[in-house]
């Protein structure tokens, strides 16, 4: 299996890295730490492909402990303002203050330095179960454009 999933929207091409999981309704991306038992947590290139060019992004202060759906923050982006839904319950260990400083960040380098926070899970096992992983990688990604256009959101 591929390191990715690629798919196309409009003349673009983007690339979703397969070692981690998805939230299946809130693009949100977490890679487990092993070794740590931490999960970084960042937004996937097809949410950020619906939004656009993000303006501006605000992370809850490390220390704070958050549900899986509730919010991390906040964005306001070409084409919406709204929360940051975190993917997984825990505690917020450390934020990327680089993403609130400069949030362009998050669409140029999404899967790397864009990521928005650290999270010590407090269930990592059951919750991960929830999201999407790379065997249900291709459908979910082929699903969400099928939405995504059915929507309007992308051409």
């Amino acid at each position: 299996m591929s390191n990715t999933q690629e798919f196309k929207i409009g003349a673009d091409l983007f690339s979703i890295p397969a070692d981690r999981f998805y939230g299946r309704d809130n693009h949100m991306w977490a890679l487990y730490d092993h070794v740590t038992g931490y999960a970084t947590i960042g937004m996937d290139s097809l949410g950020l492909a619906s939004l656009g060019d993000l303006a501006y992004v605000s992370l809850l202060p490390v220390g704070t402990k958050v549900e899986r759906g509730e919010s991390l923050g906040t964005l306001e982006a070409a084409k919406m303002t709204g929360d940051l839904t975190s993917p997984i319950s825990g505690e917020i260990v450390e934020r990327n203050d680089l993403t609130v400083r400069n949030p362009a960040l998050v669409n140029q380098e999404t899967y790397t330095n864009g990521w928005l926070v650290v999270i010590k899970p407090s269930d990592w096992e059951h919750e991960s179960k929830q999201m999407v992983s790379v065997v249900e990688l291709p459908d979910w990604v082929d699903a969400e454009l099928v939405r995504y256009r059915q929507q309007g959101w992308i051409d």
